[in-house]
């Protein structure tokens, strides 16, 4: 695990904190959006598939830096879209390190050599570079050819610069263990302190609906993956216990309320991964929002999910209750046969609502800029 022991440090001080006062839905990590537009059109993504008019709209450095304080994670992951087309990225960052929060900047990196002077290193700040595979994996999955020699250009710039390096990948139905034991070995011998890793969320808005993986083939992956890695020292920025969920090894509930989304839009119902509504202050989202209705087994469109922002923050706690588990898992490893862990029922999750369509026509009904198209269409007419 590269997760930088100040790090664990002060999470672990934070959940115990939340335990002794005795709040059981507390934050981890603040999904902050300042923006949806982005460089790239990555066809497994969903976040894009919006009108000009909202791609257009960014947060303002008092509405970042407001979503920071309000909400008091310990972990700030900047998100997009791609946050380095911000204007005041800098700033935002800046903001976010004099609070003493760990900030992961998550970017494509194609412009990470030009708006690298807007940062400073420091202990809290980590570059988190979309990587997902090695180069004919990633280029097909952002679409562009190029693109992975200038985001290992950019990790190479940015560890000579001092600053952290993590990468983030993303894994589909078309990975091959042989090949990502390959990338993780890669990532390692280019300086990366750090994967990510993930499934796929299956996006309904994504372009791509073919290769997003269920929780079954994301289970024997993993332990392909997992059963090659042995002895090779790959170092993850994530929790042991959550490597082992992965591998089929944990019985895991998401919980949505320990990675909040602050957006253009307001706080996203119920996760970063589904947009199922919008409360205006985060006190609003934590109490009133139907938790109960969401989370695989209870809802049609989490049935498949077993992506990092809705389950690491149920291993990370996990961890800290259960420190002598997770010391066991990372001395054995992870375990990758024999049976699995059982799986939640799906046969009472209640039906996918789709409100997508809705959640931007009331954007283009109420915002100023949403009236400024209305009338320009009106007047074209």
């Amino acid at each position: 695990m590269a997760v930088p022991l100040i790090q664990q440090i002060r999470v672990g001080a934070y959940i115990m904190a939340q335990r002794l006062k005795g709040i059981d839905r507390y934050p981890l990590v603040l999904m902050l959006e300042p923006l949806f537009r982005c460089n790239l059109a990555c066809p497994g993504c969903g976040k894009i598939d919006y009108p000009d008019p909202i791609l257009d709209k960014r947060l303002s450095l008092e509405e970042c830096l407001g979503a920071v304080d309000e909400c008091g994670a310990p972990i700030v992951s900047i998100a997009g879209g791609e946050p380095l087309l911000h204007k005041e990225i800098g700033a935002v960052v800046a903001g976010v390190v004099a609070r003493k929060k760990f900030v992961y900047l998550c970017t494509n990196a194609l412009l990470l050599d030009k708006k690298r002077r807007l940062f400073e290193p420091s202990p809290y700040l980590t570059f988190s570079i979309h990587l997902d595979g090695l180069e004919d994996e990633h280029d097909a999955a952002v679409a562009q050819a190029g693109v992975f020699d200038r985001a290992v250009k950019a990790i190479q710039g940015a560890r000579a610069a001092g600053f952290r390096v993590t990468a983030n990948c993303t894994l589909f139905d078309n990975a091959e263990p042989e090949r990502v034991a390959t990338f993780l070995d890669f990532a390692s011998a280019a300086g990366v302190e750090g994967v990510t890793v993930s499934p796929g969320y299956a996006y309904e808005r994504a372009p791509d609906q073919q290769h997003f993986l269920n929780r079954q083939k994301t289970k024997r992956l993993f332990r392909e993956i997992f059963k090659l890695g042995k002895g090779r020292n790959w170092r993850f920025n994530q929790s042991t216990l959550f490597l082992d969920f992965l591998a089929g090894n944990q019985e895991y509930h998401c919980t949505p309320w320990g990675n909040p989304t602050r957006n253009v839009f307001g706080w996203q119902r119920p996760c970063y991964l589904l947009g199922e509504g919008y409360a205006e202050s985060f006190r609003d989202l934590m109490d009133g929002t139907d938790w109960n209705g969401y989370g695989t087994g209870n809802y049609e469109k989490c049935a498949d999910c077993m992506v990092h922002c809705g389950y690491e923050a149920t291993a990370v706690a996990d961890t800290v209750a259960h420190p002598l588990k997770a010391l066991r898992t990372l001395l054995r490893g992870i375990r990758t046969d024999g049976p699995m862990a059982p799986e939640i029922p799906l046969d009472r999750a209640r039906p996918a609502e789709f409100v997508f369509k809705q959640t931007v026509d009331r954007f283009l009904r109420e915002s100023p800029e949403g009236a400024k198209v209305g009338a320009e269409r009106d007047s074209a007419a």
